[in-house]
């Protein structure tokens, strides 16, 4: 009786640890998805991007590690931030909804705590092994994407302009990263994110103009929203991605290659907007959409072929 006494004590004992590993994993989870792991990763892929294009074909492993990881860190805080400010409007589009927070799986004291861990420990690599200069810009980009750019996103659509400084910075701050210094061709390889900036989240709110309207987003450049109005400025900022794409290889950065690269991407993706302007119709919008994840990084990586 006493072995069947202990074998049960035993049984059930293991299938409590099952159960708080189980608990902990699914914790882990929503913690992920605070982070945003997509969006975090095209962050860092632009990061790496500019620290690769300013350097001279030699990397200082222990930097460049930290680079990564501490921009990964940090990029993280900003997006639990938003989520966290968000809370209340994520509650009210379908995509947002089954988040951490609006479910309350976290609570917001959890999230907070998460997002002041991730800041201090990628700004402590940042400045330990990088430079301070770098971290000061990826401080700037959290605070400027989570307390001016998210605030304003209900209020004015004049956030997505805000909004583009910190989306366009992480190839800059990875320049920065390797050299220490701000230049002409840091501040290129920036306008060019930033001008995507526009052409790529227009398309997204266009698609999502639907959902954005329940949370009270207005975030279309034409107060009709989906509309000719919209669609031609769209048109316009992609147009200005044509010089842009070709001005890296104007000032001796990268060679005539990428330039060509660069001009027929850029000629593809403006064709995707005369088609937007034709249509109007969510279809194109998304076509855009998808062109746009597709310009940066092959514009990007052409550059870095041609420099390496």
């Amino acid at each position: 009786m006493t072995n069947n006494f202990n074998r049960s004590s035993s049984h059930d004992s293991v299938h409590e640890s099952a159960l708080s590993l189980n608990s902990l994993a699914l914790k882990a989870k929503q913690y992920q998805i605070l982070l945003k792991f997509r969006l975090t990763a095209l962050v860092i892929f632009s990061g790496i991007f500019g620290y690769l294009l300013a350097g001279n074909g030699t990397i200082n492993w222990a930097s460049f590690i930290a680079f990564i990881i501490g921009s990964f860190l940090i990029t993280g805080s900003a997006n639990t931030i938003n989520q966290i400010i968000e809370k209340e409007t994520d509650k009210l589009m379908k995509r947002t909804a089954n988040r951490p927070l609006p479910t309350g799986r976290l609570s917001i004291s959890e999230a907070t705590t998460f997002a002041i861990l991730l800041a201090l420990v990628g700004t402590v690599l940042m400045v330990s092994f990088v430079n301070v200069l770098a971290a000061c810009l990826s401080l700037f980009s959290l605070i400027l994407y989570a307390f001016v750019y998210t605030p304003l996103k209900p209020k004015t659509p004049f956030a997505v302009l805000v909004g583009a400084f910190p989306g366009a910075l992480p190839p800059l701050i990875g320049w920065v990263a390797m050299t220490g210094n701000i230049s002409i061709e840091a501040m290129l390889i920036f306008s060019i994110q930033f001008v995507w900036q526009f052409p790529h989240f227009w398309a997204i709110a266009w698609v999502a103009n639907d959902e954005y309207a329940k949370a009270g987003f207005k975030l279309l450049p034409s107060e009709g929203g989906r509309n000719f109005n919209s669609a031609f400025q769209i048109m316009i900022y992609t147009m200005f991605l044509i010089p842009l794409g070709i001005l890296p290889a104007r000032f001796g950065m990268v060679g005539i290659g990428s330039a060509i690269v660069a001009t027929i991407c850029g000629i593809l993706f403006l064709f995707q907007t005369f088609y937007l302007l034709k249509e109007g119709t969510n279809k194109a919008a998304l076509r855009l959409m998808f062109g746009s994840f597709f310009y940066l990084p092959i514009v990007q990586i052409a550059y870095l072929i041609d420099k390496l």
